[in-house]
């Protein structure tokens, strides 16, 4: 009689225990067969969901079944779903009931122009790049622009994050708030001891960062030689301005590594060597270093540079067209030495 109860019992934990794993396993247990993201739009569909998680789920039925239970199909936030090994079906539907998505991460960098940073951030985005134009443009015009392209100053390189979901609102405040953040009122005091608008301190940036490669150790230099240029009411005569009106007539497909005679003469406002001053606007998006060494430019009698084929990346400055001659030549016999076209 005991051997019976006993055989009872343990069947009935035998059972119990088989039922307690097949709910564990259906809920909470590891349902994930190899690591992802799931991109889930706002206007998709319980099937698309289904489609969209099949890739990276072990066990599709059971994540079905419990996305079924919890009213997924009406409950769910769009985003981009971090699918990783140890999740069960509770917390991956949970998690996109909730909107627990994953940011992205975004590079901007010294794009030419605000149109071509937008198709590059736009592959990381629920919204295509017309989209993102169209809000920006929105933008642009409630701040009194005539469109995205004049929002450029609002932009620094460096790599940010944000939702997949993210709309165009959102995504230039955050650009907004930094460009606030960064006037502050020590940088506007030297804004007004500059003698320049803003929009010049942009563009001057532009250049000091295209001529330095980014390099913060010589964009103090450059940036006192330009203003030293532009007080002389010389022309800048800057390479980078040339390539950029090229660029822009040709919607940056055609890249220029050298620029030749035959350019200089290339029609633009932003041209610096067919026009004086400063141009309209910045030929590129800009860091925070290359605004500060406008604002902190260097006290220096520099009115030429060439780039250094002993140092590449870096320059040779000087006051005397004599030895700047000398520095371009070797320079030329440099880049012709090298096949450079």
């Amino acid at each position: 009689m005991k051997k019976a109860i006993l055989i009872i019992i343990l069947l009935i934990f035998a059972i119990g225990g088989f039922f307690g794993f097949k709910f564990y396993a259906k809920y909470y247990g590891n349902n994930i067969k190899k690591d992802g993201y799931v991109l889930i739009p706002h206007n998709a569909g319980f099937k698309q969901i289904l489609d969209s998680a099949a890739k990276y789920v072990d066990n599709k039925e059971t994540f079905e079944a419990v996305a079924k239970e919890k009213d997924l199909e009406k409950y769910f936030k769009a985003g981009r779903y971090h699918f990783q090994k140890g999740l069960g079906n509770t917390r991956l539907v949970n998690m996109i009931k909730a909107g627990n998505q994953s940011e992205n991460s975004f590079r901007i960098g010294d794009f030419g122009d605000v149109y071509q940073m937008l198709g590059k951030v736009t592959k990381k985005t629920e919204l295509d790049s017309s989209q993102f134009v169209k809000g920006l443009n929105t933008i642009a015009a409630e701040k009194g622009y005539n469109n995205a392209e004049d929002l450029k100053k609002y932009f620094f390189i460096d790599t940010y994050n944000f939702f997949w979901t993210v709309t165009p609102e959102e995504f230039f405040n955050k650009f907004n708030d930094q460009y606030n953040e960064f006037w502050n009122a020590e940088r506007k005091a030297k804004e007004q001891q500059s003698g320049l608008t803003r929009d010049q301190i942009y563009a001057l940036a532009s250049i000091v960062y295209k001529e330095s490669g980014g390099k913060k150790d010589e964009m103090r230099t450059i940036a006192g030689l330009y203003l030293n240029r532009y007080r002389k009411g010389m022309k800048l005569q800057s390479d980078p301005t040339v390539i950029y009106a090229i660029n822009k007539q040709t919607n940056f497909q055609q890249p220029i590594k050298r620029v030749f005679y035959k350019h200089l003469s290339t029609p633009s406002p932003y041209n610096t060597y067919a026009n004086k001053g400063i141009p309209p606007g910045p030929i590129c998006v800009v860091d925070k270093n290359s605004v500060d060494a406008v604002l902190n430019a260097e006290k220096n009698d520099y009115i030429f540079m060439c780039a250094d084929p002993a140092r590449l990346g870096y320059h040779k400055f000087t006051a005397s067209a004599e030895q700047h001659a000398i520095n371009a030549k070797a320079y030329q016999d440099w880049l012709n030495s090298n096949n450079i076209k």
